[in-house]
């Protein structure tokens, strides 16, 4: 990611510098626009939601954490003796996390190669960097080159078709459009902006068959009300 546009990576370097920033704001193709405070992006793991604390319990081995942000999920992976790796593709969030001593560097997880994991862990919605649904299978598929023989995926999602619910609870999305988890977003902090990007929301079911064609088996760890957290193994 280009330095100008690395608006999270500046949220997060200011925060650490000052204890302070401005929210994240997030602007979106389909809803309104969304902001993310700073702060949580720092949050430990006590204050993390149970959905995060069960997924970082289940990580083990030598762990990958793929979109790593400001390094939380991995500070307290490395807090409790686990041997993990952190990428991002902002340069400031990288800079932050080598700054607190984390395993980390700036790198798209599908620019991996000859590396293999016995956990990949994908949090904050993080299986959405497959960008879109006709995406996912190759995404998948990379990732199962990136794992070890017994190695699995620990990933979140959220099935946001309620937001095409009406008040009657009918669904008056086009069935025969794209994908209805298929998104784009914008992030903004102060003046520094990124591009639209494609980020993906996966319902379950969706998920668990196309896990399945990749050789995946699926179990829902987790759920609470429409976010579920999942873990992917290779079927044997």
């Amino acid at each position: 990611m280009e330095v100008e546009k690395d608006a999270i990576g500046r949220a997060i370097l200011d925060f650490a510098a000052y204890g302070k920033a401005e929210d994240i704001i997030v602007a979106s193709d389909i809803c309104e626009d969304d902001v993310i405070p700073v702060p949580y992006l720092f949050r430990d793991f006590e204050a993390m939601p149970d959905l995060e604390k069960i997924a970082l319990n289940l990580c083990e081995g030598k762990v990958l954490d793929i979109g790593a942000g400001a390094g939380s999920h991995s500070k307290a992976l490395l807090e409790k003796g686990i041997d993990v790796h952190a990428i991002d593709i902002s340069p400031g969030a990288v800079v932050h996390m080598q700054g607190q001593k984390i395993n980390a560097r700036e790198i798209d997880f599908r620019n991996i190669s000859d590396e293999k994991y016995d956990t990949l862990l994908l949090l904050m919605n993080g299986i959405g960097i497959a960008s879109r649904f006709n995406a996912l299978e190759d995404f998948l598929k990379h990732a199962k080159n990136c794992l070890t023989e017994n190695g699995k995926i620990i990933c979140d999602s959220t099935d946001v078709s309620y937001l095409y619910e009406d008040e009657e609870g009918g669904v008056w999305m086009d069935l025969n459009s794209d994908y209805f988890g298929d998104f784009k977003f914008k992030m903004s902090y102060k003046e520094t902006e990124t591009d639209w990007f494609d980020w993906l929301y996966i319902d379950f079911n969706k998920l668990s068959e196309t896990a399945e064609k990749v050789g995946f088996s699926t179990e829902l760890i987790f759920e609470q009300e429409n976010q579920f957290l999942v873990e992917l193994k290779h079927i044997k």
